[in-house]
C-alpha cells in the first residue's frame, strides 16, 4: 500500500505540472493566433488512452507517462512532422509568427510553471503555516555517522554557527553546508567552544548521504509500531506495540547508542528487553550481518523538540510564499551546478523515475504533497530552460540567435538539432534510471 500511495502522488503531481506546462505553451499560442493541433498529457505513440477534438485542437491522454506536448502548426518538434514543413507557410502557423512572438510561445510553459511553484508556496504558507526545528531548540546536540566523526564532529555536539553565521532551522544546516562552500562549523563541547574545519571531501561524501548532522533523540520511549521487510525481531515472536527498554539488560539514553551497540553485535544474539501489557519479557534475536533488528518506531522531533510554527495570514503568505519560491530556485540552481563538478562528483546521485516517486512519503499529507509538487514544477522549469535542442530551451536558443542576428536557422538545421537534442535526452533518461536500478541491485 506504501508503494501504492507514493506511485498515486507522483502520478497526480506530474499530471498537474505537466498539463500547467503544456497550458503556458497553449495560452501563449493562442494569443499569438497561433494553430495548436493537439494538446496532450503523456505520450501517446500509436495509440492513446481517450481523445475528443473541440475546435481546431485534439485533447487527449496518451499511455506513456513520461510528460505531454502541444503540437503547434509550422513548428519543428518531437513529431518531426516534416510534410507540413514542405507546404506554403500559412499565417496561423509557428513559423509565421515574428521571433519574439515565437520566443514567448515557447518561454510560456517554463513561465507557467514558476508561476504554479510561487502560488503553491503562497498558499501552502497560508493553510498550514511553516513549522520546522529551531537550532537553539536541539537541546541534546547533534548525532552523525563515522564520516562526521573522521571531520572532528561528536555526537551530542552543539552546533552553533556555520562559518560563523547562525542558521535559524536545524534541518538547513546540511544544505548549507552543501549549498554555500561553508568551510567550518562552531560547536559547543563539554562547555567548550570548537572550530571544526570542513575539508574539500567532506561534501562529496555529504552528497552520497554520509556525515549527515541530525538531531540527536533520547531512545526512550521506543514503542514498536511496524516491521522492515526483513524482521530478525518479528521472527523472534517481538509485536507491534511492544516497549522496547533495552537490549542485553542494558538501557540507553539515545538513540544513536542503540543503533551503535547493534553495529558492534552484527549477527549476533542479543536479548530484547521488551515490556507487553505491563509484563516484561525477554526475547533473543539473532542480527542480521548489517545488525538490524528490522522493528520500526514511529518517533518524530515533536516528542522530544520544542518546534516552531509561523502562521501567515493572506497578505502575509503572498510575499512569504514568493520569497521562498526565489529561495526554492536559487537554492535549485545552485544544486545543479554541483553535477558538472568533478570534485563533488554528484552526477553519481542523479536518479530517475523511482528517486523521484521515493520521495513522496507512505502516506498521503497534502502539506507534503504540494510542497513537493511546486519543488518538482521549479525542476521542470530549470530543466526545460536549458539550452538542449528538443527542450524549450533549445528552441529558445535559436530564436536568440535569429534575434540577434537577423537570421533564422534553417528548417533542415533545425530537424537534425531536434533528433541531436532527443538523443541526448534519451541518454540523460537512461543514465538518471540506470543509476536508480543500481542502486536498488546494491541494497
Amino acid at each position: 500500500m506504501t508503494i501504492l500511495i507514493r506511485i498515486l502522488q507522483f502520478i497526480l503531481s506530474l499530471s498537474i505540472l505537466v498539463i500547467i506546462h503544456e497550458l503556458g505553451h497553449f495560452v501563449m499560442a493562442k494569443y499569438f493566433k497561433t494553430r495548436v493541433e493537439k494538446f496532450f498529457l503523456f505520450f501517446d505513440p500509436w495509440f492513446s488512452v481517450f481523445k475528443f477534438r473541440k475546435g481546431e485542437t485534439e485533447y487527449g491522454v496518451g499511455w506513456l507517462p513520461l510528460g505531454g506536448y502541444v503540437k503547434i502548426s509550422g513548428m519543428i518538434d518531437e513529431s518531426l512532422d516534416k510534410e507540413q514543413l514542405k507546404q506554403p507557410v500559412q499565417p496561423y502557423e509557428f513559423r509565421a509568427k515574428k521571433a519574439w512572438q515565437r520566443l514567448m510561445i515557447m518561454t510560456g510553459g517554463v513561465f507557467f510553471n514558476f508561476i504554479l511553484a510561487l502560488l503553491i508556496y503562497v498558499l501552502v504558507l497560508y493553510a498550514w503555516g511553516e513549522t520546522y526545528l529551531p537550532t537553539a531548540n536541539v537541546k541534546y546536540g547533534i548525532e552523525t555517522d563515522s564520516t562526521g566523526h573522521a571531520m572532528g564532529l561528536r555526537n551530542g555536539d552543539k552546533i552553533l554557527s556555520v562559518d560563523n553565521q547562525y542558521i535559524e532551522n536545524f534541518m538547513q544546516i546540511t544544505p548549507d553546508i552543501i549549498l554555500n562552500n561553508r568551510k567550518s562549523i562552531q560547536v559547543e563541547r563539554n562547555g567548550e567552544i570548537l572550530n571544526i574545519p570542513i575539508p574539500a571531501e567532506y561534501v562529496p561524501k555529504l552528497l552520497k548521504g554520509k556525515g549527515q548532522i541530525d538531531a540527536r533523540t533520547p531512545f526512550s520511549p521506543f514503542v514498536i509500531s511496524k516491521f522492515g521487510k526483513e524482521s530478525p525481531a518479528e521472527t523472534a515472536g517481538v509485536k507491534e506495540g511492544d516497549e522496547l527498554k533495552g537490549l542485553d539488560d542494558r538501557t540507553f539514553e539515545y538513540y544513536d547508542e542503540f543503533q551503535e551497540y547493534l553495529a558492534q553485535n552484527r549477527n549476533k544474539t542479543v536479548i530484547l528487553n521488551i515490556v507487553r501489557n505491563n509484563e516484561k519479557l525477554s526475547i533473543p534475536v539473532l542480527t542480521t550481518a548489517a545488525g538490524i533488528l528490522g522493528v520500526v518506531s514511529n518517533r518524530s522531533y515533536s516528542q522530544f523538540f520544542e518546534l516552531k510554527t509561523i502562521r501567515y495570514g493572506i497578505l502575509q503568505s503572498i510575499p512569504a510564499g514568493i520569497s521562498k519560491g526565489f529561495k526554492t530556485i536559487g537554492d535549485y540552481l545552485k544544486q545543479f551546478k554541483l553535477i558538472f563538478s568533478k570534485h563533488t562528483k554528484a552526477y553519481e546521485s542523479l536518479g530517475g523515475f523511482i528517486t523521484i516517486g521515493s520521495i513522496f512519503p507512505g502516506v498521503w499529507d497534502w502539506q507534503v504533497f504540494w510542497n513537493l509538487t511546486a519543488f518538482l514544477s521549479i525542476i521542470l522549469a530549470v530543466m526545460n530552460i536549458l539550452p538542449i535542442p528538443a527542450l524549450d530551451g533549445g528552441h529558445v536558443m535559436f530564436l536568440l540567435f535569429e534575434v540577434i542576428t537577423g537570421k533564422k536557422p534553417s528548417d533542415k538545421f533545425l530537424e537534425y538539432a531536434q533528433i541531436a537534442g532527443m538523443i541526448i535526452l534519451f541518454s540523460l533518461l537512461i543514465f538518471a534510471n540506470g543509476n536508480d536500478i543500481l542502486r536498488l541491485l546494491r541494497k
